[in-house]
């Protein structure tokens, strides 16, 4: 099974704020679940100052420009990845933050989990 993982955080830090050693922590992550197969992506998101939203509303399109003020908790990143179980998915996101619990103490967070709609094969 496929499954999306979302990192939710606050927007309010930059990333000065985030230590060297969660960076070369995060980077033997990437590596093991890469090479392991199971992690197919990932990437951080830019902040909102630099995103866009298309809105549909009440049948009419908008526009509208970053940074979104009104949003509390930001997704700061994302990883598609490849497990049997959803209890394996669970636990590379249990890791995942357990390495920010080490590495960035004052760190808060959530990685939200969620399966990818089957193909229409499977």
């Amino acid at each position: 099974m496929r499954f999306m993982m979302f990192i939710k955080h606050a927007e309010n830090f930059t990333m000065e704020d985030v230590p060297q050693s969660l960076f070369e922590a995060m980077g033997k992550f990437v590596e093991e679940g890469m090479k392991s197969g199971a992690l197919i992506d990932t990437a951080g998101l830019q902040p909102t100052a630099r995103g866009k939203r298309v809105r549909l509303s009440g049948g009419k399109i908008t526009k509208h420009d970053g940074p979104f003020t009104e949003t509390k908790e930001v997704v700061g990143g994302y990883a598609l990845v490849q497990y049997d179980t959803y209890e394996e998915a669970l636990d590379m996101a249990e890791r995942f933050m357990d390495v920010h619990r080490i590495h960035w103490p004052s760190f808060e967070g959530e990685c939200e989990v969620r399966p990818l709609e089957a193909e229409p094969s499977e």
